[in-house]
């Protein structure tokens, strides 16, 4: 079966959208040797990242998301709208030059600024098959109602003939607080979390293993879980403990400098930047110091990884949602940032984590069979085009006849 997918990832802070599209991708491309994927991405650092064969990206204009959660350019030479037009311009053209089978769209279902809105209402009249993909957690309930309300999500979700929540339905209802209608609701798809793989170990040789690994994804907003970690390695006497500290691309200069400087002094911390093979770098942990964001999740639950994560609540509240339920589940443990700033509290929980079992002794173990599940889905929706397009032949001609 050949088919040619167009992804959409509006990738406006950290790395979550775009690695979370590479992932599906490579499922995509593997399980069906006549695919072929193109994923839109906003992500400065798109480049960095390898990818499969037959998976390519299209780069639009960066987009840039505050802290406070509004956005502006990521040009200094561009406002926000000229970059949008930009952005929306790039993404209508891909999808008239690609002319795709399927489209899935990543969290954003009318895209950044309702860029996307244009160019699925015209792929609506052309027959490609429309996903909107989402994460196993969005938002606080309450949050994503006025926040879907204020975007007008619901009149416009008949663009699209499927939903995928990545986790399993015992998991979270990401859609709880909205009132969707019974059509939508029959449409939406529990898929499991979204396993990950080693493609290549060639992290061993650079970091070495069993080292406790902090990180912040992307590292935006990264620093105070960095700092208050490294306020409690200081008072760390545990011989032989090692940490490696991944800072992610998006910390700021200033804060990068800070951190590297003041671990500088410590002969168990190793300090990097970034790493592209970020499964690899989890996968040889002993065990995983982060802030619950959907990849990393995935990652440590992957590789059946020791966690402790200290979420952030703004201007989101999805990593403390995430965090404590899996927390529920007996598969992490987690901290409040504000308890984490305590060096003694934060290193007591460490030395907690590196004793706890690991997430496949729990009960209830996690369901990562997400991208099997995809493959699957995707088979039975162009199963499923084939059969109406079939019916259609067949009542134009009896018509005719």
């Amino acid at each position: 079966m050949k088919f040619s997918v167009l992804m959409y990832s509006h990738d406006t802070f950290g790395l979550g959208h775009l690695r979370r599209s590479r992932t599906i991708a490579h499922a995509l491309v593997s399980h069906f040797p006549g695919a072929t994927i193109s994923i839109v991405s906003g992500s400065p650092v798109v480049d960095a990242f390898p990818f499969e064969d037959r998976v390519e990206y299209i780069q639009i204009p960066a987009a840039q998301k505050l802290a406070n959660g509004n956005y502006v350019s990521g040009s200094g030479e561009k406002s926000f709208e000229e970059t949008m037009a930009a952005r929306e311009s790039v993404i209508r053209a891909a999808a008239e030059r690609i002319r795709p089978d399927m489209v899935i769209v990543d969290k954003e279902p009318l895209g950044l600024a309702r860029e996307m809105l244009s160019t699925l209402e015209w792929l609506k009249t052309q027959g490609t098959i429309a996903v909107l993909g989402l994460r196993d957690v969005l938002d606080a309930p309450e949050l994503l109602r006025e926040e879907w309300q204020r975007k007008h999500i619901v009149e416009h979700l008949d663009l699209y003939d499927e939903i995928w929540i990545y986790g399993p339905g015992s998991f979270h209802n990401p859609l709880a607080g909205i009132d969707l209608p019974e059509w939508v609701l029959s449409q939406t798809r529990y898929t499991g979390f979204l396993p990950r793989s080693i493609q290549d170990d060639d992290v061993t040789e650079k970091y070495g293993r069993d080292y406790v690994l902090v990180t912040a994804g992307g590292g935006g907003d990264g620093y105070e879980l960095m700092s208050a970690a490294l306020n409690a390695v200081r008072r760390d006497r545990t011989r032989g403990r090692e940490f490696l500290f991944v800072l992610g691309p998006f910390m700021t200069e200033r804060e990068r400098f800070e951190i590297a400087a003041r671990a500088a002094s410590l002969a168990n911390v190793q300090v990097v930047d970034f790493d592209t093979n970020l499964e690899a770098v989890v996968a040889n942990a002993r065990a995983v110091i982060g802030m619950c964001g959907y990849n990393t999740f995935c990652e440590v639950i992957s590789f059946d990884k020791r966690a402790l994560f200290v979420p952030r609540t703004a201007p989101r509240r999805e990593q403390s949602i995430r965090a404590r339920r899996a927390e529920e589940f007996g598969w992490v443990d987690a901290i409040d940032i504000e308890d984490a700033k305590n060096p003694q509290r934060f290193l007591a929980a460490i030395s907690r984590v590196l004793d706890r079992p690991v997430p496949s002794s729990a009960v209830s173990r996690p369901d990562l069979d997400g991208l099997n599940r995809i493959c699957a889905l995707t088979e039975i929706l162009f199963y499923r085009r084939s059969e109406e397009a079939t019916s259609n032949e067949v009542r134009l001609k009896t018509a005719n006849s």
